[in-house]
């Protein structure tokens, strides 16, 4: 069955996934150019999002994500998995592979980092909390894709566990392991990653991290 589209459900939430952790606030002919909507679409669009607090504008005219947002992201963060839960997990597998370890989930044809604990090297994958990635690329976009019931063409590459392994495909110097994480009633939350430079996390590394990662993953108390 064909999905039914709202255009201007659509242009709304092309105007709230503008904003992100290295943009923050944009004036209206940044928003314009980022969705690719008109001025006055947009200025119409954002006086509906402001009444319901999804969107504010300051008295300089910069607009920014409004308070309703920051309420649904703790709906959805309780949903999943709380920071307490995933942070010391992230921790573990940080201080064991010496790389940036994260935890992502879905939203449609994305990836999003919901928690992360960069490396302590100063050469490491970097990566910011609510930042959204492809989702076909990657270790983390393949194990999620997989198991939200993708067909992917890349079945045989996960292994017993469904961890699975990615080279310079999100980045040319990165490469990264991923493994998912269920619920005690057997749904996927989300997949847990260990990303490095890939000179220094290669093959032989990320094979000795996989253990961990999947033991970390298997005892998240969910």
């Amino acid at each position: 069955m064909v999905a039914t589209r709202t255009e201007s459900v659509e242009r709304a939430m092309s105007i709230l996934l503008a904003f992100t952790t290295e943009t923050p606030k944009l004036t209206l002919t940044e928003l314009a150019h980022e969705t690719g909507l008109h001025k006055s679409t947009v200025l119409r669009l954002t006086n509906s999002m402001t009444l319901y607090g999804f969107i504010r504008r300051d008295n300089t005219g910069k607009f920014s994500v409004g308070p309703s947002v920051w309420q649904l992201g703790l709906l959805f963060r309780k949903e999943f998995l709380s920071r307490d839960v995933v942070k010391p997990s992230l921790r573990k597998l940080v201080e064991f592979s010496g790389e940036t370890a994260s935890f992502y989930v879905r939203a449609g044809d994305q990836r999003v980092c919901l928690y992360r604990e960069n490396s302590p090297s100063a050469v490491r994958f970097h990566a910011e909390e609510g930042i959204r990635l492809n989702l076909t690329s990657g270790a983390s976009g393949l194990v999620l894709r997989h198991f939200s019931g993708e067909e992917t063409g890349r079945a045989g590459e996960l292994n017993a566990r469904g961890t699975a392994h990615s080279v310079a495909e999100t980045m040319p110097d990165i490469s990264s392991i991923a493994t998912p994480v269920f619920s005690s009633s057997g749904d996927l939350l989300g997949a847990l990653a260990i990303s490095g430079v890939r000179s220094r996390f290669d093959r032989e590394a990320r094979e000795r991290a996989v253990p961990v990662l999947e033991e970390v993953a298997g005892s998240l108390p969910v």
